[in-house]
């Protein structure tokens, strides 16, 4: 990768907060680097925390490889609720019974979701059909049909039950999205289900921990990498 010693160029790995968008920290690193040439690889939720990567300068040119890679995340699910956006920002569409369920009945149901299968994208992603975005068309109120895409959920393992709330650990591959995941999980139990948090915790072999919080970042965060 060719360096512009006069220029910002490099790759920051950012510990994204909830309540904001990917786009919003990008803006954030426009302003604060003085360079408009930015870039995300891997669009967070406003609801969704951790790892976002951050390219700058030429890096915005190695955005193909870094949506190649897997991810995983930390998740809570709340059984009993759907929810308009499969996350608690949306509004409560449904509710079920859930307390007829035990944890081996959640334990077996999460067992079925691992391997490979196909996913329809939520109306609240950003996946483009016929050249709009699915967020905005939700936004206007419009659903549309969309198609499966495959997926592979390599691991997913829960690491607590304290009923209505399963939290889990969840390696995926690309395109996986975790809330209609946790959407078909709650189906599948017959109560519904929406995420209530989602963290980033890995992409690649990039982790969390070697992300700087927003508000604390610099030019000297910025870190120059061949993949």
């Amino acid at each position: 990768m060719e360096v512009n010693p006069k220029k910002p160029e490099g790759i920051i790995f950012i510990n994204k907060p909830r309540g904001i968008t990917s786009h919003d920290v990008v803006d954030v690193v426009r302003g604060r680097l003085k360079i408009r040439k930015v870039g995300h690889a891997g669009t967070l939720d406003p609801l969704a925390e951790g790892l976002l990567i951050v390219l700058v300068g030429n890096y915005t040119k190695l955005f193909p490889k870094f949506v190649g890679f897997d991810k995983e995340y930390a998740g809570i699910l709340k059984l009993g609720q759907v929810t308009s956006t499969g996350d608690s920002q949306g509004q409560i569409i449904s509710e079920s019974d859930f307390t007829s369920l035990s944890e081996e009945d959640v334990r077996e149901t999460f067992a079925l979701f691992q391997g490979e299968m196909d996913q329809i994208p939520p109306m609240v992603s950003a996946v483009r059909v016929k050249g709009n975005r699915l967020y905005n068309l939700a936004r206007k109120g419009i659903t549309i049909k969309r198609s499966p895409r495959k997926i592979n959920i390599y691991k997913l393992t829960i690491s607590k039950i304290n009923f209505p709330f399963v939290e889990f650990i969840v390696h995926c591959s690309k395109g996986t999205y975790v809330r209609k995941l946790a959407e078909d999980i709650g189906e599948k139990l017959g109560c519904g289900a929406h995420m209530t948090k989602i963290l980033r915790l890995k992409i690649g072999e990039f982790k969390l921990e070697e992300a700087v919080d927003l508000e604390h970042f610099d030019q000297s965060h910025l870190k120059q990498i061949t993949l």
